[in-house]
């Protein structure tokens, strides 16, 4: 349990540092506020169903990345600045980052739960349908950035980070799709391989 109480405090720790000045308070509760849920919803289901270690560490991963960019605004992370202007770029891309993840991550959720739960039979379908549910989700995460920006004005500007690119919630959207694909593609043998040993241990 010990690795489990680990991860808690760095998940606490860098909510608290990204909570230290960030750019506004406002933009930072919009942002960070899907990884509180998250890590309530994950509390209060870890007796009824535990995730694999590994699925739980690239949950943290997701959460820093929301917490980094609720911190600066995802318009003005630091290092993407720096790499917008070594690489001649017309825009910061740390939201593309973050929306990769919003693929990745979840697939990596998912997956686990259609194959723990047994919820598909036919196990071909596994892939497809991971994909489609992040799909789904990256969709309804564009649907939330333009309610809360139409509804809070120009205070929501920040949260919905176009930076002017009249193709951003499709590019968000695509980057999130590529996420989801990568992880079915590179990482299913490697989260099968923990899924049977966390099976194992439980059974043991």
């Amino acid at each position: 349990m010990k690795k489990y109480y680990i991860l808690i405090i760095l998940f606490l720790t860098g909510l608290v540092v990204s909570a230290i000045n960030p750019h506004d308070y406002f933009t930072w509760i919009l942002e960070v506020f899907p990884a509180m849920i998250g890590f309530i919803v994950l509390l209060i289901t870890f007796k009824r169903f535990r995730f694999t270690y590994l699925t739980y560490c690239f949950i943290l991963i997701h959460c820093s990345i929301l917490f980094v960019g609720g911190h600066y605004t995802y318009a003005m992370v630091p290092l993407f600045d720096w790499i917008k202007d070594i690489f001649h770029q017309s825009r910061n891309n740390y939201d593309k980052l973050g929306h990769f993840a919003q693929g990745f991550i979840p697939a990596m959720i998912i997956r686990e739960i259609y194959i723990r739960q047994n919820i598909i039979q036919k196990k071909t379908w596994v892939p497809f349908l991971t994909v489609v549910v992040c799909m789904s989700i990256s969709m309804c995460y564009e649907f939330l950035e333009w309610f809360v920006s139409v509804a809070s004005g120009s205070s929501g500007d920040s949260f919905l980070g176009t930076q002017g690119d009249v193709w951003d919630t499709q590019s968000d959207m695509l980057f999130a799709t590529i996420g989801a694909i990568y992880m079915v593609l590179f990482f299913s043998k490697l989260q099968d391989k923990k899924i049977r040993e966390f099976q194992h241990n439980q059974n043991s």
